[in-house]
């Protein structure tokens, strides 16, 4: 099966001719699609869906998710305390910040947007965090909201393995315990949520085309990492519960682990963010499918060789660990490939043509799609939106309003 439609290069060439490249665009019909699909992984289960910004970076497209949504999407998991400010003066709320900070910009937005009324938070892991966020909030007379952050890590063999992100360092209940009881004895602070990422789930494709028994000893893997951080989650929330902590929100997961981590009766909400542009990390997943929606193109400007093209610019390449993967993906039209001595060039990307490849002249355009969702708004200022194969309009990125958070 085709995931971007059939004749998708045609129609997309046919849809930017004579714009100028590079350019990005999102494919609302897809883009919508994903949406109704993530809201329906959740139909049973009774939870919630906030929406993790960082994969968007695009306020018109960030809204478009809550009004196409509807009740089903709850809250923004932010990335910056920064960018938090910018969306509650846009009109949204219900924000936790999903990465600590310390720094005293970011405290006076915290203590400022708190003081106001905004239904903010942010997550700590470590009494210093703890002791310098009380010492703001009682300094400025508010209660500053604060979310825990455990770590989902697995780690089977005890502390010589850790399979997983290095986040919080918050693993156990006991070293969760110590956490809520040191806040209770601090002025100026409260928990009031919880939250804890299972990267090794929700970002692990387990479904690759062509990789059978890698594909099932992966899903293997991801099933007894599951079953152990569910009785560990629900320990640790059942134990600060216990305590007098009233935990509003317990947050949990990601776009690959919206399946698994709905069924947790301790979470309260699941988090998609890549799950709405499904850009190339995020396309095989055994218990979730979503449709590519957006994607970056960029001219032919040269043709070195036969059965090679380059085009101008596309080194836009993945956070994380590098390797192949990390580089943009070329996919329309579908087939072609790095040269490996190459990859994507700051200004040049040259591309071997697979031999049933349309043709192709100076000036035509190659569709490519990001490895992660966050970086297509951090390259361009703007977005072209494509509905039933028509643009029909742009909007501004973070970056085009003139903001970089990170």
């Amino acid at each position: 099966m085709n995931p971007y439609g059939d004749n998708a290069y045609g129609i997309y060439k046919d849809v930017f001719k004579g714009h100028r490249f590079p350019l990005a665009f999102v494919d609302l019909d897809k883009f919508d699609r994903n949406i109704a699909y993530v809201a329906r992984t959740q139909a049973e289960t009774g939870k919630s869906i906030r929406v993790a910004s960082k994969s968007l970076r695009c306020l018109e497209l960030l809204k478009r998710v809550f009004k196409k949504g509807g009740p089903a999407f709850q809250g923004v998991l932010a990335f910056t305390m920064e960018e938090a400010k910018f969306l509650i003066d846009n009109g949204l709320d219900d924000i936790i910040v999903a990465y600590p900070s310390t720094q005293i910009s970011d405290l006076d937005i915290f203590v400022e947007k708190t003081r106001w009324g905004a239904n903010l938070s942010q997550v700590v892991d470590c009494q210093e965090h703890l002791r310098v966020l009380s010492r703001a909030g009682e300094k400025a007379g508010v209660l500053l909201n604060l979310c825990l952050d455990i770590d989902m890590s697995y780690r089977p063999l005890g502390r010589i393995t850790h399979l997983g992100v290095r986040r919080s360092p918050v693993h156990s209940v006991d070293q969760a315990l110590e956490m809520a009881r040191a806040a209770r004895e601090l002025p100026g602070v409260r928990f009031v949520s919880a939250m804890g990422y299972e990267a090794q789930i929700a970002s692990m494709n387990d479904n690759y085309p062509g990789q059978g028994v890698k594909n099932r000893v992966v899903r293997l893997f991801k099933n007894q990492s599951v079953k152990e951080l569910t009785r560990r989650r629900k320990m640790i929330v059942d134990r600060l519960r216990a305590e007098g902590i009233d935990l509003c929100v317990v947050n949990g997961g990601g776009s690959g682990s919206l399946v698994s981590t709905g069924r947790d009766d301790s979470v309260t909400e699941v988090t998609a963010g890549s799950a709405f542009f499904a850009p190339g990390l995020f396309r095989y997943f055994h218990e979730v499918a979503f449709e590519p929606a957006a994607f970056f193109g960029l001219q032919v400007t040269r043709m070195p060789v036969k059965g090679v093209v380059t085009c101008q610019g596309g080194g836009y390449v993945g956070s994380g660990e590098v390797n192949v993967n990390r580089l943009p993906w070329p996919v329309l039209p579908q087939g072609l490939e790095y040269l490996s001595m190459e990859g994507a060039g700051e200004v040049q990307t040259p591309l071997t043509l697979p031999r049933d490849c349309p043709k192709l002249a100076l000036g035509d355009p190659v569709f490519f799609q990001h490895a992660k969702a966050g970086e297509l708004c951090e390259r361009f200022n703007q977005i072209h939106l494509i509905e039933k194969n028509k643009i029909i309009g742009t909007t501004p990125t973070y970056r085009g309003q003139g903001h970089a958070f990170l």
